[in-house]
């Protein structure tokens, strides 16, 4: 997908830092919550709920939490939860289309701590659908290049997975495309594709990262500037700081030179 590889990259060192910052954990509880909410605490009979667990478990999130947010999610014990979903749209520096994806117990909460993310950091709220429709929605599956594998002496060795093992593994899955993301791949399909292409790849003994439904831009929005990155990057932390923000999507595609600099201030 174009303009997908950057973004994605940028995406990925911040997903880093929310680990560290203890956020993480509790968007993917909250994940694992609305899953078992909308089809049930059977891991085996709701894939949705299979691909967050197995999400929050790559990321070790403990698995009592896990069991205790499929309960929750599922109206087990007197802590049980309902969030609803909702969409919010913006724009950033240079015209970035920004997506901003909500799970949320009070909807006045969640519109306000948005927009103050967003304008505080030299965005704007964009009327309804004019953002979105910018988006499709895709079945992505993670695939890391570098697998730690197990050997017959109980140790483990890294093996590297190519692109062609991966054509060769989902040849009878939907897959639209395999994106090269640089540490690992991305094999994107149609949404209800997703689980058929997640299971193809299992199915060769190639691990996961993660199979998830994103929104991946139609066209990209070129970043040329280190000062509009640097923007857009501040409305991506103020946003996914928020505690009701599961993701963010954007259209943006850094140049060379950008992610360059940007590297350079690590």
């Amino acid at each position: 997908m174009s303009g997908h590889s950057k973004w994605a990259t940028t995406k990925h060192k911040k997903a880093v830092i929310d680990a560290k910052r203890g956020k993480l954990f509790a968007k993917l509880i909250k994940n694992i919550e609305v899953a078992a909410r909308i089809g049930g605490g059977d891991i085996a009979g709701n894939p949705t709920l299979y691909d967050a667990v197995q999400k929050a478990k790559k990321n070790s999130v403990p698995n009592d939490n896990i069991d205790r947010a499929i309960k929750r999610g599922s109206g087990e014990g007197a802590d049980a939860v309902s969030y609803e979903s909702i969409m919010y749209e913006a724009y950033g520096p240079a015209g970035v289309a920004i997506l901003i994806e909500c799970l949320t117990d009070n909807r006045n909460r969640s519109i306000s701590d948005v927009r103050v993310a967003v304008t505080r950091n030299g965005g704007t709220i964009a009327d309804g659908g004019s953002v979105q429709r910018l988006f499709n929605r895709k079945g992505v599956v993670t695939v890391a290049k570098e697998q730690e594998v197990a050997t017959d002496s109980r140790k483990t060795q890294t093996r590297t997975v190519t692109e062609d093992e991966l054509l060769e593994a989902t040849i009878e899955a939907d897959v639209e495309d395999i994106v090269d993301e640089g540490d690992s791949f991305e094999l994107i399909s149609d949404p209800n594709e997703m689980v058929a292409v997640r299971k193809a790849v299992q199915a060769a003994g190639i691990d996961y990262d993660s199979a998830e439904v994103q929104f991946v831009a139609n066209f990209d929005q070129a970043i040329d500037s280190v000062e509009d990155a640097q923007k857009l990057l501040r409305i991506v932390d103020a946003l996914e700081d928020l505690d009701d923000v599961q993701t963010v999507f954007a259209n943006a595609d850094f140049s060379d030179a950008v992610e360059a600099a940007l590297d350079s201030e690590e």
